[in-house]
């Protein structure tokens, strides 16, 4: 091979490594530990892109109509999220209506009760008071051990917060 020839070949390798991608954008399918969530825009090296998140199908390729898929998916779910915000304040103004809960358990000496109220017991006097389901694991109260009045937070979305009275009165 002529010395002519091969500078040829290596300019046109140089201009190919020109045009090469040095960082390629992906959509993600999947939530991806220190890259993004599902649905988001990412770039990447491509060798990680061509030999680790394409074959597992964690990411596809960023073309114009899944971009538009993408966007289409945020606003739903954005447009979910308004929806379940608003579900949870209404569901906050009827527990605040209610006003105070009351719970009966046995009681021993120095108004001690025996056993102690837990979450499942405020979500079901909230499901007897207002008909209402409330997961428990979104109710946060103290430690009840004595009758009186007490606080408890219910959790009802990322945003939304009731103060409920729990009175704890002797069965």
């Amino acid at each position: 091979m002529s010395y002519a020839a091969q500078t040829q070949i290596n300019q046109i390798l140089q201009e190919k490594r020109k045009t090469m991608a040095k960082r390629v954008q992906l959509v993600l399918n999947q939530d991806i530990s220190k890259l993004g969530k599902s649905g988001d825009l990412v770039e990447v090296a491509p060798g990680y892109a061509r030999n680790y998140l394409i074959p597992q199908k964690l990411a596809t390729n960023a073309t114009p109509g899944i971009l538009k898929q993408v966007e289409r998916r945020r606003e739903q779910e954005r447009q979910r999220q308004l929806e379940l915000r608003q579900q949870a304040l209404e569901q906050k103004e009827s527990l605040e209506k209610v006003g105070s809960l009351t719970i009966a358990k046995p009681v021993g000496e120095n108004e001690a009760i025996f056993g102690t109220i837990t979450t499942q017991d405020v979500a079901d006097a909230i499901k007897a008071a207002t008909g209402q389901e409330i997961d428990r694991r979104g109710i946060t109260i103290p430690d009840i051990n004595h009758l009186g009045t007490y606080q408890a937070e219910i959790k009802l979305h990322s945003e939304v917060a009731a103060q409920v009275d729990i009175q704890v009165v002797a069965s």
